[in-house]
């Protein structure tokens, strides 16, 4: 396995990672990180690309995601064990999706419309977020069993925040394929802990050098 193997799949195992971080930050305080968001939004609507790197902008774009990567595997026993179910619950839904054709078809459809969405709004424009939540529900939301998000009953009951629950969800779910793609599977979460570890920590320290030397 090379380097380059590791560092793709861990940036599409931070990236999963961003998207349910950041579904636990919409459900816990109706509030969200534009950036990271903006990355994980505009992942879906990128068709093709060259690298894991390029779908979220570079590197940094998963940044959000490497930090919550590390927190959650630098320990047996994470304090925030949230995060890790919904990454999982998408694996195991991702597994699904792949005896469902139809709906793989239907999927690919609706990203498409969006994708001539967005190019009228901003990615991250409610319409956009509207309609990739609803294509998230009508699509990987019907296999069971259904992702439960835990949160404030008041930030999950506003339309908008759970819009924004979805579309994130579509977003991990686009990780999950991407880390498939990327030879990922879940015997490597456990027995090559240490390797993504180690490979999230270093990708991270390289972001941080321009900070550390300007500072």
């Amino acid at each position: 396995m090379s380097q380059h193997t590791i560092e793709e799949r861990v940036i599409a195992l931070a990236a999963l990672y961003q998207a349910t971080a950041l579904v636990q930050q919409v459900a816990r305080s109706g509030q969200v990180e534009s950036e990271p968001f903006r990355r994980s939004i505009e992942s879906i609507l990128v068709t093709d690309a060259k690298n894991s790197a390029e779908i979220y902008g570079g590197i940094e774009g998963v940044a959000y995601g490497l930090k919550a990567l590390t927190q959650q595997t630098a320990s047996k026993n994470p304090q925030d064990v949230e995060i890790t179910r919904y990454a999982l619950s998408l694996m195991h839904l991702e597994r699904k999706l792949g005896k469902h054709p139809e709906l793989q078809q239907r999927l690919g459809q609706g990203i498409e419309n969006v994708i001539t969405q967005a190019e009228h709004f901003s990615s991250t424009h409610e319409n956009v977020i509207a309609n990739l939540g609803g294509l998230y529900s009508d699509t990987i939301s019907t296999i069971p069993p259904k992702i439960m998000i835990d949160g404030e009953q008041g930030h999950l009951n506003n339309p908008a925040n759970a819009n924004k629950v979805r579309a994130l969800l579509l977003a991990g779910m686009r990780a999950v394929i991407l880390w498939r793609q990327c030879g990922g599977n879940r015997f490597q979460l456990l027995f090559q802990r240490k390797k993504l570890l180690a490979t999230a920590q270093a990708l991270l320290s390289n972001l941080s050098l321009p900070e550390d030397r300007s500072a």
